[in-house]
């Protein structure tokens, strides 16, 4: 199966399991400047060159080769599952792609019909029940990770351990694992530990968030979005992301994890 998901620096100084939703835009665009001493001029998931990724033929055996005799330092990054699949929400469900279409063609109206779903629209100022519209995707995006219906569950709300784990039952071995809410302190760690042929300062990094600015705003606090029902949904579905991660399911306003990652628990559970 090899490493799906895994970018790497040419320079062989990082390896990066992308998990969605999880900065990746900024950890890919740190990766190539560190490799560039530049930024990719553009979006970095359409980056061709100056960075390997496992999609593409020719950088499968560099990156295979690099996991397998560990060298290179072996890193991802997780995020609360509540900012998460809010997030992956506002940005895929109801706000504008940047080639100016809604995700994924057809889903957004299959969503509208099946579930009940509205997302405004630029022209109205994505005027809709925000809390009631999420709730609805909810169960959608429960319905497609629990049965595959009415599709297979999309990267950007399957769950974080799913996409951390394929790395670990192929082979690789994480040498760092950090959060996105404390991304600076993370990266710097990374950054600190591999050996890049270009050296930057994670403060200076600008933030690289490709879905800013193309859909709605959230208008209220994380936790008036999930009721019992909402809750017991994402318990359902990320259970083990709360769990590994140490984020707390209790408070959903509470994005800070609550302890620290044990990366041999991590190995140990997702490596089975």
């Amino acid at each position: 199966m090899g490493f799906p998901g895994v970018w790497m620096t040419e320079s062989e100084s990082m390896v990066y399991r992308v998990v969605p939703k999880c900065a990746c835009s900024s950890i890919g665009q740190i990766m190539f400047y560190s490799d560039h001493g530049r930024y990719f001029d553009g979006d970095i998931h359409d980056a061709t060159e100056g960075l390997h990724k496992w999609a593409y033929e020719r950088s499968q055996q560099p990156i295979e080769n690099a996991v397998r005799n560990g060298q290179a330092l072996s890193f991802t990054c997780v995020r609360n599952p509540y900012g998460r699949i809010l997030s992956s929400f506002f940005d895929k469900i109801a706000g504008i792609q940047r080639n100016g279409n809604r995700y994924r063609g057809k889903l957004v109206p299959q969503l509208i019909q099946t579930y009940g779903i509205e997302v405004g629209s630029p022209e109205d100022g994505f005027d809709f029940d925000q809390i009631n519209s999420f709730r609805r995707f909810l169960l959608f995006a429960r319905d497609t990770i629990r049965w595959r219906r009415p599709m297979e569950p999309d990267i950007h709300w399957s769950a974080i351990s799913g996409h951390v784990s394929t790395f670990i039952t192929n082979g690789g071995h994480y040498d760092q694992i950090f959060f996105t809410e404390t991304f600076n302190d993370g990266m710097r760690k990374v950054l600190a530990a591999a050996e890049t042929p270009v050296q930057l300062d994670v403060e200076d990094v600008p933030r690289f968030n490709e879905s800013e600015g193309h859909g709605p705003k959230r208008a209220h606090k994380i936790s008036d979005y999930f009721d019992d029902l909402s809750r017991h949904l994402v318990w359902e579905m990320y259970h083990n992301d709360f769990k590994l991660f140490r984020y707390d399911f209790d408070d959903p306003d509470n994005k800070m994890p609550v302890g620290d990652i044990d990366l041999d628990e991590v190995h140990a559970k997702l490596g089975r």
